[in-house]
């Protein structure tokens, strides 16, 4: 597999560790991979190259040395803030894909989060907006904004919502407590995997490859599918979905025939990569 990844700055390590599989680690360990603009540019940057390069079908991020994300960057926000610079509403609404070009991110192509050592406030609302998430068992997770006087407003609210209900939504969101990853996975629900911290990368390549050995067009259509179903209710998931453009690759694509004459002649089926929509 030839690719050619777009410019980054170092804040960003861009891999490719099998064919088919992308891997973005955030790059500034000393700062606990607190986000900057110039990070957040680089994820869009490549995240948007992913959206549209059908040779990679999945992402794993992570983040270099031991945390995964520690938020935002407080220091270069408080400045901000006392400097009377920034309007938080309008930077908010006009961000379209959320903290770390990720927390509202609408893609139809797997993302995975492998989480070293924990991540808070907008690292957080990174990882619940992702489609699987393998922890590390010494890992930690809280929604520390209201302790700052901040909201997690990037993505996090709807979405732990939706995954843990309204009371433990509100546990982490109104208290700002730090959970075990043992508690993220077993009580909250936002965690799909516990190992210790050595397996928390080849365990989410294991699940990247488990995802590319299935037709990528049937991959991304249910992850559409699943998407539309955080917007409509049970009928117009549905229809939305028969109807979308990812189901109408799957019918008149080449994969669909392939998956299933390799399944009449009793072999593996050999996928193509997507067209493009």
């Amino acid at each position: 597999m030839s690719l050619q990844a777009p410019a980054h700055s170092d804040e960003l390590i861009v891999a490719f560790p099998a064919e088919h599989v992308l891997q973005l680690t955030l790059n500034r360990p000393r700062s606990l991979n607190a986000m900057t603009p110039t990070m957040s540019d680089d994820l869009k940057a490549l995240l948007d190259w992913f959206e549209d390069e059908p040779q990679l079908w999945v992402v794993i991020v992570t983040g270099a040395g031991r945390v995964f994300c520690a938020g935002a960057d407080l220091k270069a926000w408080n400045t901000d803030q006392q400097n009377g610079t920034t309007n938080e509403q309008e930077r908010t609404a006009a961000n379209v894909h959320g903290f770390g070009s990720i927390s509202r991110r609408q893609s139809s192509k797997p993302i995975i989060a492998a989480v070293n050592g924990g991540a808070y406030g907008g690292g957080l609302e990174l990882v619940v907006n992702c489609d699987l998430v393998v922890a590390a068992q010494d890992a930690k997770f809280a929604f520390p904004e209201v302790k700052r006087g901040v909201v997690a407003i990037q993505g996090g609210i709807p979405r732990i919502a939706r995954i843990a209900g309204h009371q433990l939504a509100s546990e982490l969101l109104l208290t700002g407590k730090t959970i075990s990853a043992a508690e993220a996975q077993n009580r909250f629900g936002f965690v799909n995997t516990v190992v210790p911290t050595a397996d928390v990368l080849p365990t989410a390549f294991k699940l990247a490859r488990q995802i590319i050995e299935n037709s990528p067009d049937a991959v991304q259509c249910t992850k559409k599918g699943l998407l539309l179903s955080h917007q409509h209710n049970f009928s117009e998931t549905l229809f939305a979905t028969v109807w979308s453009s990812e189901s109408k690759r799957v019918y008149k694509g080449d994969n669909i025939k392939e998956g299933l004459k390799a399944f009449s002649e009793k072999r593996l089926p050999s996928w193509k990569n997507p067209a493009k929509l």
